[in-house]
């Protein structure tokens, strides 16, 4: 018997037991099969591959061409895990059932099973079409990176009264809409465990502290393979250090020539050997002969 296979009514019957939800990103077939033998609940293809994979400065010039391509790899290597497709930069504000359209090539073309989307009450309405159309989606509230040119960077949201009843109001408005968790990003962490208690959907929290039903970083934060984590990443791994470390010692043995040895290599048994000296021979005679 496999594992059971993830959906998204399954993170509500988690919420419902209280057992909290794990979330990790992936861009990448070898990746998204390592998380989902570790059992990881739901595999994020974020456009958060803008920064740590493409290089970009932020997530803005991510498109669709590129998610659908990420997101391809990621959905071959997984069979427990929920995969959700994040919609990039205006990718669900183009009008004229668009969003419905992008968000319906996550799962036709790439085979996602949801996607998330950024926003609050200004993405209400793509959001309702594309859950009326019976894809399943993901909100994201607080710090939403795809306005981090209005946000002037990325800086902790709901700080005031008034900010914070807003994310909490869209919360609601979200969940009213049929969303099927939301996740919430640098906000207080009183503010999420406030959200959290509202809410009957479960919330997944990256900077937004341990009361919220789930949790989600960047995978290559977390591995240490990104060049700046914020202050809510915990570093589970060093593995920029040891590539580094790894590709130095080829770097060394290649140029000293103790990389490959006759261990590395492969070896002709003797007789076919000799077989492959005569035919050299008789082919460099009769290329002269020809000259």
């Amino acid at each position: 018997m496999g594992k059971k296979k993830i959906t998204a009514s399954t993170l509500q019957d988690m919420k419902d037991r209280n057992e909290k939800i794990t979330m990790l990103t992936a861009y990448d077939y070898p990746t998204a099969r390592l998380l989902d033998e570790a059992e990881i609940d739901c595999i994020l293809v974020g456009d958060s591959l803008g920064n740590v994979i493409l290089g970009y400065d932020n997530t803005l010039p991510v498109n669709m061409g590129e998610m659908l391509h990420h997101t391809r790899a990621v959905t071959r290597g997984v069979d427990h895990s929920l995969v959700i497709a994040d919609m990039p930069f205006l990718a669900h504000k183009t009008g004229h059932g668009k969003a419905i359209r992008n968000a319906g090539r996550f799962i036709q073309e790439a085979e996602a099973e949801a996607v998330k989307v950024e926003g609050g009450s200004e993405s209400l309405e793509p959001i309702e079409e594309i859950v009326d159309s019976g894809i399943p989606v993901m909100g994201h509230l607080g710090l939403t990176p795809q306005r981090i040119l209005q946000f002037g960077g990325y800086r902790i949201q709901g700080k005031t009264p008034e900010k914070a009843k807003k994310i909490l109001e869209d919360a609601l408005k979200l969940e009213e809409v049929g969303v099927f968790s939301v996740v919430l990003e640098s906000i207080p962490q009183e503010l999420g465990k406030i959200i959290t208690e509202r809410l009957e959907i479960p919330t997944i929290g990256i900077g937004a502290g341990p009361h919220c039903d789930g949790q989600v970083l960047v995978l290559h934060d977390i591995l240490g393979l990104s060049e700046i984590s914020p202050k809510f990443v915990k570093e589970y791994e060093d593995l920029g250090s040891s590539l580094k470390e790894a590709a130095k010692s080829f770097q060394n043995e290649v140029k000293k020539s103790e990389f490959p040895t006759s261990k590395h290599s492969y070896n002709l048994e003797k007789g076919k050997l000799e077989k492959l000296k005569k035919f050299i021979e008789k082919t460099l005679k009769s290329d002269l002969l020809v000259l």
